[in-house]
């Protein structure tokens, strides 16, 4: 009873705020498998997770010149629950703005769509040592949450009334900002509707102005960034860490840029973890009093407006002792406040582990 109100009164919320030709709501159903992440995540497996997303979606048509080149994309808020099947795990509530982008052209009735959110969520039943020593995924109430969707959508079957499908990726964790911090991945198929906020019609797209050849000089980057985080050994303690990174970028085309870099990490954790191990037998580490590590890296940067998105691969070459590998990769998103300086929020993650989740500001000169 408690999640049909909570979603009751967001969903009256964005109603009444949202009275707009150019909107339209969709609720969707989904029912999935959790990813098996590791073997110590099978006494979590008790179910199929099942849950629903609701979400308000506006669409562009051309007011700004960088619509056109993402085929006029739609821009919104969702709100989802998600059932994990799990004493265990508990459910998931979440908040997300998100981003559509369609891939077949905008006037054909029935579009293929992929949707990527990112936001926040909360989780009923996090580790306890206590109460729930087995929940290894949440080490904290609050997590951060990312998912996709891909999926087919036709609007105005009935009047207002359309339907959608497809599948959906669901990923929540707390960025290690406490232990334990496996995560839960989610794959699930939807199945939904939509409904416009008034009846059809004609859609002007307008054409951007901008020439699509696009041409900059490299530039220069310097962030710094900083967070708070937990090694893996739980009740270890959380510390500050900090980040500086230096990189060129040059741009490709509108759309794009690729990087090259360096990070330098300075985390006391890593000294808190060496120490630890020493004192376990056997431990074989390798003896060093500096626990900075310096990696390199190459990226992408994905230009949407004044926001950008950077994924990035990076080697560490200064490496004082085995945790977690050499190699990692980070997912940041970047907001422009003018045409130098930006902030910034950033993932990093060896494989499927998350290790920190860093916000920053930087130049761009």
């Amino acid at each position: 009873m408690k999640k049909i109100f909570f979603i009751f009164f967001v969903f009256s919320f964005i109603v009444s705020f949202s009275q707009t030709n150019s909107s339209y709501f969709q609720a969707d159903y989904f029912y999935g498998n959790i990813l098996r992440q590791n073997p110590d995540a099978s006494v979590l497996l008790q179910g199929h997770p099942t849950g629903i997303f609701i979400s308000y979606n506006k669409r562009t048509s051309g007011e700004e010149n960088w619509q056109e080149h993402y085929n006029y994309p739609d821009f919104g808020y969702s709100i989802g629950y998600q059932d994990y099947k799990s004493e265990i795990l508990g459910k998931l509530y979440s908040v997300y703005g998100h981003y559509n982008f369609y891939f077949t052209n905008r006037t054909s009735p029935s579009q293929l769509i992929l949707r990527a959110g990112i936001g926040l969520a909360y989780n009923t039943n996090p580790y306890n040592k206590e109460t729930n020593n087995k929940n290894t995924a949440f080490g904290t109430h609050l997590n951060s949450s990312t998912y996709f969707k891909l999926y087919f959508q036709r609007e105005n079957i009935i009047n207002n009334l359309g339907l959608n499908a497809g599948l959906t990726f669901i990923h929540a964790s707390n960025s290690n900002i406490k232990s334990p911090n496996s995560g839960m991945n989610v794959w699930a198929a939807t199945l939904g509707v939509n409904y416009n906020l008034s009846l059809a019609q004609a859609v002007n797209y307008t054409p951007s102005s901008e020439s699509k050849y696009f041409k900059q000089p490299i530039k220069y980057n310097f962030a710094v960034r900083g967070g708070i985080n937990e090694s893996e050994i739980i009740g270890s303690g959380i510390k500050p860490f900090f980040v500086v990174s230096a990189y060129a970028d040059k741009r490709l085309n509108r759309k794009s840029a690729i990087q090259f870099g360096a990070d330098l990490y300075i985390s006391p954790i890593l000294k808190d973890y060496y120490e630890l191990n020493l004192t376990i037998p056997h431990t074989n580490l390798k003896e060093t009093s500096d626990f900075s590590r310096i990696g390199i890296f190459m990226g992408h940067e994905l230009f949407i407006n004044k926001i950008s998105i950077e994924t990035q691969v990076g080697y560490y070459v200064k490496y004082p002792f085995e945790y977690h590998g050499r190699l990692y990769e980070t997912l940041g998103l970047k907001r422009y406040i003018n045409e130098k300086w930006f902030a910034s929020i950033r993932l990093k993650a060896h494989a499927a582990d998350a290790e920190t989740v860093e916000f920053g500001v930087g130049i761009r000169l």
